[in-house]
């Protein structure tokens, strides 16, 4: 056993909590700093609209399908779990092992990152000091979710209901003050832009579908969420759909106050759409809200990675070490020990830009086989989720296509990167034989009678 059979999870997150994990771990920093990447392949607002309209959709189909596999198997672990018992115990531990090494802590390392360079808008920080600013942040938020999933979802909600607000107030002020400027939604104040092509759509696409990353993520928390089967499902609908709305909202105000080029040319659009309406030197507001996002971000990813590696030492598939339940906090503490630990390695030493940059698009070779899950599960006996996803098999089969063109582009456009991504996930799979050949011998010898001596063992 992994922990004494009194210890468990304590079930504190409801619909609130979850709903706001859903939409704190997706809206970070990237819709206040960069749509350009949309907005610049695009050269039309319709184009732009019709990117962020049909990345909402796509994210929200993917939701649906997490949506039922969750009600089907509400454990921690989420992907972990749908992915073991959809297909193999090995898939599920490929997801683990990219998670811990490279696609969750370094998006942790990452948003780190965008915070503590923020703070330098207020601070003079120097490379170093941007560093240790980003891991104080890891550390400080691993500390209080180590104390308790309560107070790291509480603290979570409070950022997100903070940043939505403040969202809010950016679409109201922008829309009233922005009215003074004579000209809106101007496509560019120089040539006409060129024909979209279907490739820089697809481009266009999936930088609007990694904006939305992160959805998934509030399955992983199951077991500590009350009523999972209704409440997570509720969750990844609610709050999909309010980032959409968040998100095209946020760009309809950009294209409001500035043309399209200047959009495309942007690298802080808030600060300069702020600019444009309350006058220059208002990038300390925007640098201010940038900071509050990231910060609340960084906290939703941090409480969600440990879950998984809890639950994959829980089936013998990592140390046991990583399996315990603290006696008093009821948290998986040493999971959350060693994320925080490498996710600051990875700020340390700079490494987390590679390992993002070229790992983070695998999670798309996971996502569409959660979506061919649904069509494998579905003619399995005993399958039974409380909730199933409308518009079956359209929706999941959409989601197939999505996730393979994400893959499919990557691999053109960058090789040697994907190659290295695809090798980093692969190295998981001689780990994954050691580790089961382990627990099977575990388990037989936990099986085996104490009174009947093994071979060699004295009578």
């Amino acid at each position: 056993m992994t922990s004494s059979p009194t210890l468990g999870l304590r079930r504190t997150i409801g619909l609130v909590q979850a709903t706001a994990m859903v939409v704190g771990t997706i809206i970070g920093a990237s819709i206040f700093v960069q749509p350009s990447e949309i907005t610049g392949r695009m050269g039309t607002v319709a184009g732009v609209f019709v990117v962020w309209i049909v990345a909402g959709m796509l994210t929200l189909f993917g939701a649906l399908v997490c949506a039922e596999l969750a009600s089907a198997y509400p454990r921690t672990g989420g992907v972990y779990v749908f992915l073991k018992e959809s297909f193999s115990p090995a898939l599920g531990f490929l997801w683990g092992w990219a998670m811990f090494w490279s696609m969750h802590s370094g998006i942790v390392a990452a948003i780190g990152v965008v915070f503590a360079r923020y703070v330098g808008y207020f601070l003079p920080l120097g490379d170093a000091g941007i560093r240790l600013v980003a891991i104080a942040a890891i550390l400080v938020l691993s500390f209080i979710n180590y104390l308790g999933v309560k107070q790291g979802s509480a603290l979570q909600t409070a950022f997100t209901i903070g940043k939505v607000l403040a969202v809010a107030l950016i679409i109201v002020v922008g829309f009233a003050l922005g009215s003074r400027i004579p000209e809106h939604f101007v496509a560019t104040g120089g040539p006409a832009a060129p024909s979209v092509s279907a490739r820089s759509f697809l481009l266009a696409l999936v930088a609007g579908l990694f904006a939305f990353g992160g959805w998934h993520m509030v399955t992983y928390a199951a077991e500590e969420t009350i009523d999972p089967r209704k409440t997570i499902p509720t969750a990844l609908l609610i709050g999909t759909l309010i980032v959409t709305v968040c998100y095209i909202a946020m760009n309809a105000v950009y294209l409001y106050i500035l043309p399209l080029d200047a959009v495309a040319k942007s690298t802080r659009i808030a600060a300069d759409a702020a600019d444009a309406v309350l006058g220059t030197g208002r990038g300390g507001v925007m640098s201010a809200l940038v900071l509050f996002s990231s910060f609340g971000a960084l906290s939703g990813v941090i409480l969600a990675g440990p879950r998984v590696y809890y639950s994959m030492a829980q089936d013998g598939l990592l140390f046991r070490w990583f399996g315990t339940i603290h006696p008093r906090f009821s948290t998986p503490h040493r999971a959350i020990i060693a994320q925080a630990i490498w996710s600051s390695v990875l700020v340390a030493t700079g490494s987390f830009r590679v390992l993002f940059t070229r790992v983070v698009y695998t999670e798309w070779i996971f996502f569409g086989l959660l979506a061919v899950a649904l069509f494998v599960l579905r003619k399995r006996p005993g399958y039974a989720p409380q909730y199933r996803i409308w518009g079956f098999p359209v929706v999941s089969a959409v989601f197939v296509v999505a996730c393979a063109a994400i893959v499919t582009n990557q691999i053109i456009s960058a090789p040697g990167e994907s190659a290295f991504g695809l090798g980093l996930v692969a190295l998981g799979i001689p780990v994954y034989y050691l580790w089961a050949r382990k627990a099977v011998r575990s388990e037989k010898s936990e099986v085996r009678s104490p009174n009947t001596p093994s071979i060699g063992e004295p009578l």
